[in-house]
């Protein structure tokens, strides 16, 4: 039942008149739970609030099916004014993206000039970005696009999933570049020909992936929300004598909030995923898809209304 309701949402979230739809509502029907708000503004008050309480941030402007031009020059000047506004407020926040978001099913000139345009506002601001990954079949031009910036640029870093087949190969291929990574289970549906379709065995690859990273000595995020990944990550990095500004656990914005202060509270570094934005649909759906909790979470919040 559950893999059927997970499928279920992650179709809806791929669906492009729902999405369209999606952004004449607003944030109804628990989205907000998950997304800070529709304005850079709103998601610096949340921002600030973590920030009192001990949490780090990174924010992302929403942002998905970018078909041309005009709406990807719009989404990089939202991204901007994000990293104007972190560098300003001095938030203690980095910025994540899509890169198509920025214009990479238009074409390689444009993602490419647009990133530099981001990166270099990064730069003069000293925010760090992290290139998100998506789907299978944009996870190899994500790479290389990522490897061109990384010579250039430090502050900058990826993703993993580890639901990938082809994870570990990529993060070796990566290691020359000394790359920060956050890595992650995944969160997209994929073919069982390019990504593991059970959990056991995607959580015995992202406990591979960690350990690779965290040994050859790189900055590692552990993006998760699973205790039982937290509690190897921290017995590792125990045993490992891996110090503790090696690593940083994250999570999204509205999951386990209880969890994330208690990680702080602990010592470790936690960095709390504020999206935000008027295009909330798709990441919405995939919040659904990941856990139950979240769904029967929107339903009470629809009764109520």
């Amino acid at each position: 039942m559950e893999n059927v309701m997970r499928n279920f949402f992650l179709f809806l979230s791929r669906n492009k008149i729902l999405t369209r739809s999606a952004k004449k509502y607003g944030l109804r029907f628990g989205a907000a739970r998950f997304v800070a708000g529709e304005t850079i503004e709103q998601a610096v008050a949340v921002i600030k609030d973590l920030n009192r309480k001990g949490l780090k941030a990174t924010v992302d402007y929403l942002g998905e099916f970018v078909d041309n031009e005009r709406e990807a020059d719009k989404m990089v000047n939202n991204c901007i004014k994000a990293i104007e506004v972190i560098g300003r407020e001095k938030l203690d926040s980095q910025v994540s993206l899509k890169l198509t978001s920025t214009g990479m099913d238009l074409s390689n000139d444009i993602v490419m000039a647009n990133m530099k345009r981001i990166m270099e506002k990064a730069k003069e601001n000293h925010v760090f970005v992290t290139i998100d990954m998506e789907d299978y079949e944009r996870c190899e031009k994500t790479l290389r696009i990522f490897k061109q910036f990384r010579s250039e640029y430090d502050n900058i870093g990826t993703v993993i999933q580890a639901y990938l087949f082809r994870a570990i190969q990529d993060m070796k291929d990566l290691d020359e570049y000394a790359p920060s990574l956050r890595l992650v289970k995944g969160a997209y549906k994929e073919s069982p020909q390019v990504a593991f379709p059970n959990k056991p065995d995607v959580d015995e690859n992202y406990k591979k992936i960690i350990r690779m990273h965290l040994l050859h000595g790189h900055y590692t995020a552990v993006a998760t929300h699973d205790d039982a990944i937290i509690e190897f990550t921290k017995q590792f990095v125990k045993e490992n004598e891996i110090p503790n500004d090696q690593f940083e656990f994250q999570m999204l914005y509205g999951i386990r909030t209880e969890r994330q202060l208690e990680l702080a509270k602990e010592g470790y570094t936690m960095r709390v995923y504020v999206p935000y934005g008027t295009d909330w649909y798709g990441y919405f759906m995939r919040r659904l898809a990941e856990r139950p909790a979240n769904v029967s979470f929107v339903l009470k919040g629809m009764l109520k209304k």
